[in-house]
């Protein structure tokens, strides 16, 4: 069963058929809310707000941790990541879906990984390919099947937020190698691959990063409401096709 995780602009998933919600506890503590059981096209999902109903829970205070652990627990045989980003690459405009394949990681303090309890051996996990290579496949299939014009591939730059960033940090970052710019994408996948969870994420680009585009002397907080709402209606298409398709739900074990 695939899990969804809602980020800004999909604190719910309309259509989902809801059967009901339940509260997990884990040994990390509360997860951002009760996970939200139902189906989509007939087969079996469930959906996490990342910020909470409310939309209280700020990028750096998100419990990934719990997060993930409850999804596992639950039954998650993989995870959708759905994000909102600002786009770097001059070619990303507001309102695109964008299929990431690869993550730079700035954030800190953050809960980063399992294997820190006492007692508990130092444990490596590979990271070379951050994202399931078979779940980002289904993803871009499901996308060419509905006519999305998708981009495949980019760069996720993974800040601490909750400020946005500075026009210098934007040039750094694309220095680097950055195509997109958010603040959930770590540890969110790292914790999912210590757990054995396929996870891949949609980024949908809600603004041009600072100093580029429209953003060039600031960020135009008034646009992105209307252009998320718009981009989201073609993500929910995006993940029906892809729950409804037979081999949605790749099996447990190691991603990648």
């Amino acid at each position: 069963m695939l899990a969804i995780i809602g980020g800004s602009g999909l604190t719910t998933l309309s259509n989902l058929d809801v059967a009901h919600r339940e509260i997990i506890r884990t040994p990390y503590g509360e997860p951002s809310g009760a996970i939200v059981i139902g189906r989509i096209g007939g087969q079996p999902a469930m959906f996490l707000p990342r910020h909470g109903y409310g939309h209280t829970i700020a990028p750096h205070k998100v419990n990934y941790r719990a997060n993930l652990w409850a999804l596992r627990q639950r039954g998650a045989t993989g995870v959708i990541s759905v994000a909102s980003v600002g786009g770097i690459r001059s070619d990303l405009q507001p309102g695109e879906i964008v299929i990431p394949d690869q993550i730079i990681d700035y954030t800190w303090g953050r809960q980063s990984t399992y294997y820190e309890a006492v007692g508990i051996p130092v444990t490596h996990v590979d990271f070379t390919e951050p994202y399931d290579p078979e779940l980002r496949r289904r993803i871009v299939a499901a996308a060419a099947a509905l006519s999305i014009p998708a981009k495949v591939g980019g760069v996720y730059a993974a800040t601490q937020g909750p400020r946005l960033e500075t026009a210098a940090e934007i040039n750094r970052f694309e220095r680097d190698g950055a195509d997109l710019v958010g603040m959930t994408g770590m540890p969110e996948a790292v914790l999912a691959r210590e757990l054995g969870l396929p996870y891949a994420a949609i980024n949908v680009i809600a603004n041009h990063a600072a100093g580029r585009g429209n953003s060039a002397n600031g960020i135009h907080f008034e646009s992105l409401e209307h252009v998320l709402r718009e981009a989201m209606g073609e993500v929910r298409a995006l993940i029906e096709k892809l729950v409804g398709s037979p081999d949605s739900c790749p099996p447990m074990g190691m991603a990648g």
